[in-house]
C-alpha cells in the first residue's frame, strides 16, 4: 500500500495510546515486530564472503573497491589475516559502506594480532561495502580476507530492544540473542543468536 501520512504501514513512533479499565488513564500502545530471515539471508559466517584474500603491501596502504560482494542481509564485517606470520602488522582495516537505511557508514575494525594470523570482527551491520582500506604490512607474505560474521542488523534505532522470542529453524531458542542498541546510530542496532547461523531460517520477535 502507499504511504498515508506516516500512518501506514503502522508507525510505532507516533505515540498511539490505548484505553485501560480506569477512566481517563491511557497507556502507550506497543507493536510486535517480526524480523524474518530466510535461509539465504541467514547463511553461515563467511571469512571471505565480501572479498577473497588479497596480498598485503609493504610501502603503501591499499584501498580495495572492486570484486566486493555484499551480504544478502546486513551483517557485521570480519577481516582475517593469514600467510607469512612475520609479515602481519598490528594495524586496522577500515570498512566503508552503507547501513540498512542506505546511509554511508565507516568502521575501523580491531587491530590485527602482530606476527600471527587472526580474525577480527566489527560491530556495525553493513548492508553494502564500497571500500576496504588496509594499511601497509611488514611484508608481502601476509594476506587479508574480508567477510561477514554472525551478527545481524535490526531496522530499529532504539536505546533498548525488548525481546519476546526467537526461533531457529522453527525451534524456540532457549537462550535469547545478544542485542546491541543505539538511539543514535542505526548500524549499531544488532542481534547475535545463541545458535550459530547455518542457513536455518530465523524468526525474531520484538516489542516496539
Amino acid at each position: 500500500m502507499t504511504d498515508s501520512g506516516g500512518f501506514w504501514p503502522q508507525n510505532p513512533a507516533l505515540g498511539q495510546e490505548m484505553q485501560t479499565d480506569i477512566e481517563d488513564y491511557e497507556v502507550d500502545r506497543a507493536f510486535i515486530a517480526h524480523i524474518a530471515l530466510s535461509a539465504l539471508q541467514a547463511v553461515a559466517f563467511d571469512a571471505d564472503g565480501v572479498h577473497a584474500a588479497f596480498v598485503a603491501t609493504t610501502t603503501t596502504a591499499q584501498t580495495i573497491t572492486t570484486d566486493i560482494s555484499n551480504p544478502v542481509y546486513p551483517r557485521n564485517i570480519t577481516a582475517t589475516t593469514a600467510g607469512t606470520a612475520d609479515d602481519i602488522s598490528a594495524v586496522s582495516a577500515i570498512i566503508t559502506g552503507t547501513d540498512m537505511a542506505d546511509e554511508v557508514i565507516t568502521e575501523t575494525l580491531p587491530v590485527f594480532t602482530v606476527n600471527s594470523g587472526s580474525k577480527v570482527e566489527g560491530d556495525k551491520a553493513f548492508k553494502t561495502i564500497t571500500s576496504i582500506y588496509v594499511p601497509a604490512m611488514d611484508g608481502v607474505g601476509a594476506t587479508i580476507a574480508v567477510g561477514w560474521g554472525d551478527i545481524f542488523g535490526l531496522p530499529f534505532q532504539k536505546a533498548a530492544h525488548h525481546h519476546i522470542d526467537t526461533f531457529f529453524e522453527n525451534v524456540k531458542e532457549s537462550t535469547a540473542p545478544t542485542f546491541t542498541a543505539s538511539a543514535t546510530v542505526l548500524s549499531s542496532n544488532t542481534f547475535d543468536l545463541d545458535s550459530t547461523p547455518d542457513g536455518s531460517v530465523i524468526d525474531c520477535y520484538l516489542l516496539v
